[in-house]
């Protein structure tokens, strides 16, 4: 790695105040809008119920969303009173793991939509009279949208409980999009060299994204799409559940001790054919679609039966960034511009990943398919601090988790929000965690006359 001067997207143009007022106030909405969609559409049982030990409550997140918010921008930029003081250790996420979070005097779901409805009126109050300026939590809006990113990430996170829980389907959405063009070749060669990785001008980037660095990365050949439900599911008939040398020793041993043998919410019928449950619903497996809901150790495995590797979290920044023509680290794979429903699978918008090939305006300079949205995926790198990291505006958001057993993802799902995905944006979860809306691409190796032809092959 080198660190040095950055060649990274021009700095956003600066909104007027009011147009930025006008933003935050958006972004806020949308996240508070889908927060409501997310816990009115089941009843009060549901909502106290733990639906998988993994996850909390959602009233708790629900009230969590509210106390985060009144921290920030009610008692810190606003300078108010506090709401609810007596609340703050509960809704604390350091202080309870979350399969303990049933247990305690938790917000009953009316006491939770009143206090996040109080919340959100004196902060509109305060977006109202803030000038955007002056402290670093403050310029830009920042904490108004660090708070949007919090509750979105947490809108995701309710999502993955909806995934979790039993009982008739209640969400409901328009159908990913198929694929329009086939994704051909299999794969692109990137070729060696630096390029800047994070970002120092996002004013709305998170510390983990920060600082802008030069990174050298080694000519890699890397899959255009991501791995898709059949070329998985040739995986599987090949014995990739049985066969120990396609796994590391970790990963084997946690296949055996889990019991995995095919993606989570994956059934087979009696015919052999592979069925998908989604929210409630069991489809017949679309092979053309993403597979999601893996491990990183699947993920691994598979990479290695096909002869590959997943990619380094640089190597996945780099093909998703960096603009050969120009040199520079775009926001996007796309370009600078903000994410519309041409160019991702983000949002919501539907309930599950998009056929490859469904978005060619979101392609890469290099021809890389749907590295923004869909799934989140996998790379082989740890969470670890860039250099020049400083935490900001508190330790716990990632700073804690730095060194921790924990795998880098990169990209975003149909789950996330716009709002919270970036080509710079790092998510991070355990090598065995599979209720997250993850999939993977593979990368591999390639020698000197693939760096210097770039070379386009096909997929071992």
């Amino acid at each position: 790695m080198t660190v040095g001067p950055s060649t990274e997207a021009s700095t956003p143009v600066a909104l007027s105040t009011e147009d930025l007022r006008a933003r935050l106030a958006t972004v806020l909405a949308r996240a508070r809008a889908r927060s409501a969609a997310l816990t009115e559409c089941v009843d009060e049982s549901e909502l106290v119920a733990q639906h998988s030990p993994l996850m909390s409550p959602l009233v708790w997140d629900l009230a969590h969303i509210g106390n985060q918010e009144e921290l920030w921008l009610v008692r810190d930029v606003g300078g108010r009173e506090p709401v609810r003081r007596d609340i703050d250790e509960i809704y604390d996420a350091f202080k309870h793991p979350r399969a303990d979070r049933p247990t305690l005097p938790l917000l009953n779901p009316d006491e939770a939509r009143g206090y996040v409805t109080e919340v959100r009126d004196k902060v509109w109050d305060i977006l109202d009279r803030s000038p955007l300026t002056g402290r670093p939590v403050e310029r830009d809006g920042f904490a108004f949208a660090m708070i949007a990113q919090h509750e979105q990430q947490h809108d995701e996170t309710m999502l993955a409980t909806h995934q979790l829980r039993s009982g008739p389907a209640v969400l409901r959405a328009v159908p990913a999009p198929d694929p329009v063009r086939a994704v051909t070749p299999a794969e692109v060669v990137i070729p060696g060299g630096e390029f800047t990785m994070g970002t120092s001008t996002d004013p709305w980037a998170l510390d983990n994204e920060r600082p802008a660095h030069r990174v050298h990365v080694a000519a890699f050949a890397l899959d255009v799409a991501p791995v898709t439900n059949g070329q998985y599911r040739e995986f599987i008939a090949d014995g990739g559940y049985e066969r120990a040398e396609l796994w590391s020793e970790r990963g084997w041993a946690h296949r055996q001790s889990a019991g995995l043998t095919a993606p989570q919410f994956w059934e087979r019928d009696g015919a052999g054919d592979w069925w998908r449950r989604s929210f409630g619903l069991l489809a017949p497996l679309n092979p053309n679609q993403p597979v999601v809901h893996v491990c990183y150790f699947e993920a691994q495995a598979y990479a290695r039966w096909a002869g590959k590797r997943l990619p380094t979290e640089s190597e996945w920044e780099k093909a998703a960034r960096w603009d050969p023509t120009t040199g520079r680290s775009r926001r996007y794979p796309w370009g600078d511009e903000e994410p519309g429903a041409e160019h991702a699978n983000l949002g919501q918008r539907h309930l599950e990943p998009a056929g490859v090939g469904a978005y060619p305006r979101g392609r890469s300079p290099q021809g890389v398919d749907q590295l923004i949205g869909d799934v989140w995926e996998w790379t082989s790198s740890d969470f670890l601090p860039y250099p020049g990291f400083a935490a900001f505006p508190y330790r716990e958001y990632s700073e804690v988790f730095h060194g921790g057993d924990y795998k880098v993802l990169r990209g975003g799902s149909f789950g996330t929000d716009p709002v919270a995905c970036r080509g710079t944006f790092r998510n991070w979860d355990h090598p065995i965690r599979r209720q997250i809306f993850a999939g993977f691409r593979c990368a591999r190796d390639v020698g000197a006359r693939d760096d210097r032809t770039r070379d386009v092959t096909e997929s071992a």
